[in-house]
């Protein structure tokens, strides 16, 4: 199906993004496409105008920062990610990078406009709540930050205002202790055409004189939004990370759910929570293997 007719502007800055969103009530951000394009073909979205930002270079920064954390520009690939940002307490990056749609896709669609979507089955939004990280966010009313659980509201909902652009994700640094180590894990239940989550759960863990010092654990795909899972979170400090102590603790993933289990014609919410405790404690296993 064609797309309904819309005007075409291209930023050259971020503020002259966010001045034509301002100038043209409705209109939609052109980055990737992979999300815009099939809903404008479908009918299911008639902005009236496009702005595209994906020549704007202040959105395609992407590096280490000096405390050890990654600056992650909006407009920064799926494959550069992937090729990036990884090492020592980073590696559930790579793995959600590498794991969605096809190379087509890693290469031309963002993680800012992914993030943006806010699909429930999309990868990002897991890994970032685990992590705890951060979202900056550009507007007519100046900047701001979220954390990742602040931005994600709903069903391709997030706490963007009209006429703001999402400049820049900041994951905090893994340090690891002296006398331990840190590592991550997402794995995922992947759609078998799509690749997108039927469910899927990131888990960063901080190990110390083999004993899990801290932990980040957060599950998606099955829910509204992706869930920080504290209850298992809490169950694996002070644990020695062994097969038991993380079946226990992921088992607790009920806990984080609630009644908050979607289903569709893929796979029922009772299959999906069935399954949460399976793939949660796949990704801490891996984690802590990583961590030690």
């Amino acid at each position: 199906m064609y797309p309904p007719k819309f005007d075409y502007y291209r930023a050259g800055s971020v503020d002259e993004a966010v001045a034509l969103l301002q100038q043209h009530s409705g209109a939609k951000l052109l980055a990737g496409g992979h999300s815009l394009l099939p809903a404008l073909k479908l009918r299911l979205s008639d902005p009236g105008a496009l702005i595209d930002i994906g020549r704007i270079s202040a959105l395609k920064e992407l590096f280490m920062n000096r405390g050890g954390g990654w600056e992650i520009g909006a407009l920064a690939t799926h494959t550069q990610i992937a090729t990036t940002v990884g090492g020592q307490g980073f590696e559930a990056f790579a793995e959600a990078a590498n794991g969605i749609g096809d190379p087509q896709v890693r290469n031309r669609g963002t993680i800012g406009g992914n993030i943006a979507h806010a699909d429930p089955a999309s990868d990002w939004p897991t890994v970032l709540v685990a992590f705890g990280a951060s979202i900056q966010i550009v507007g007519p009313a100046g900047r701001r930050t979220l954390s990742a659980e602040e931005f994600f509201i709903d069903f391709f909902m997030t706490a963007l205002a009209d006429g703001e652009i999402v400049e820049r994700i900041t994951a905090p640094a893994m340090n690891p202790p002296s006398n331990g180590g840190v590592g991550s894990a997402y794995a995922k239940m992947a759609h078998p055409a799509s690749r997108f989550a039927i469910l899927g759960a990131a888990a960063v863990v901080q190990v110390a004189n083999g004993v899990c010092a801290q932990a980040g654990v957060a599950v998606g795909g099955l829910t509204p939004t992706a869930k920080r899972a504290n209850t298992v979170s809490a169950a694996l400090v002070g644990q020695s990370l062994n097969d038991e102590t993380i079946e226990a603790a992921a088992a607790k993933v009920a806990d984080d759910l609630g009644d908050d289990v979607n289903g569709d014609i893929h796979a029922s919410a009772e299959y999906r929570a069935a399954m949460a405790p399976v793939y949660v404690a796949r990704a801490i296993r891996q984690a802590a293997a990583r961590a030690a």
